[in-house]
């Protein structure tokens, strides 16, 4: 008899065991020869080699779908150690899927344009009006080269455009002042990923959720870094952050180059860079419209009654 461990990576130990430890009770049926104890995200297995073996090789197998599906059924179990492989995916369109086990899909031909600029670019501009899903589809395909392993970390950041004035008046610490600049950011991220696995890559600073600001002086290798809210940089903010770019990393920028809220006196560090950066290889440029909102229906009626308002109200020029 030999006795092995074998311990969780990525996977969710709640969703790994499943409601009641249901999951855990089928895999200790399709291996009764097993003596098998779980608890936390350690297993401790006492059998013959032969089958320990062949539970090792499942084990790894379930882990690696439970991460990617953020779900694992009986049905999915059976698959895997009776024909000892990984289920196919669900959904080809799939980026990742979310804590409901649903794919979240590119949705319309700029998100399906942004999710293949992603593979073949190293640097990424997406903009597009409130509701197109250029941040959200930023995130998915961050958190899924963070799952298949080809990022070490993700970076996430927004400039904090009130920090010099009111930010200070914020109770608590400086997290808990940032904390409001940057809660979109946790919200795909808390759709995307288990809350406890969140909790856990955020404290071991896998991802990284910070103003702007903190990126000063630093150098990103093996990254996915997404800049939010790009058109609320200065032209100095932008040069900043695109100089962080090390080895091995895809930066995405995301911005709504329609709602800048800088000095009037400041220029957009977003609006300057797609000029300046235009034709440059390796840097792809994603301009989503008001057709590409899915947000609820009224979102779309909304912009256009801005857009309409703006032209009606510009000065022409003679």
């Amino acid at each position: 008899m030999i006795e092995k461990i074998i311990a969780l990576d990525q996977a969710d130990p709640q969703i790994f065991y499943g409601t009641g430890n249901s999951n855990l009770q089928v895999l200790k049926a399709l291996f009764p020869k097993l003596r098998i104890v779980a608890r936390d995200r350690v297993f401790k297995v006492l059998g013959e080699e032969e089958e320990l073996c062949a539970f090792e090789e499942s084990f790894y197998k379930l882990e690696q779908a439970c991460t990617a599906f953020n779900n694992l059924t009986e049905e999915m179990i059976l698959e895997v150690v009776k024909g000892k492989g990984l289920p196919p995916s669900r959904d080809k369109a799939a980026i990742v899927y979310n804590m409901s086990g649903k794919p979240i899909c590119a949705r319309g031909e700029n998100q399906q344009k942004m999710v293949a600029a992603f593979e073949e670019s190293d640097l990424i501009f997406a903009v597009g009006p409130a509701g197109t899903g250029k941040t959200y589809v930023g995130i998915a395909l961050a958190v899924r080269a963070l799952k298949e392993r080809r990022a070490k970390r993700l970076v996430l950041c927004r400039p904090a455009v009130e920090a010099g004035e009111k930010l200070g008046f914020l109770p608590g610490d400086m997290k808990e002042k940032i904390d409001p600049y940057l809660q979109p950011l946790y919200d795909a991220l808390q759709d995307m990923l288990p809350a406890a696995r969140l909790k856990e890559l955020i404290e071991n600073n896998i991802i990284q959720i910070a103003p702007l600001a903190f990126m000063r002086g630093r150098t990103l290798n093996d990254a996915i870094v997404l800049l939010d809210e790009a058109q609320n940089c200065t032209v100095a903010q932008m040069k900043m952050f695109l100089t962080r770019m090390g080895t091995n990393t895809k930066m995405i920028v995301t911005g709504d180059a329609t709602q800048i809220d800088l000095p009037r006196d400041s220029r957009s560090g977003l609006l300057h860079a797609l000029h300046l950066l235009r034709g440059i290889k390796g840097i792809s440029f994603i301009e989503l419209t008001k057709k590409d909102i899915i947000r609820h229906k009224l979102v779309q009626r909304i912009v256009e009654a801005y857009e309409a308002d703006s032209a009606h109200n510009t000065p022409k020029t003679t």
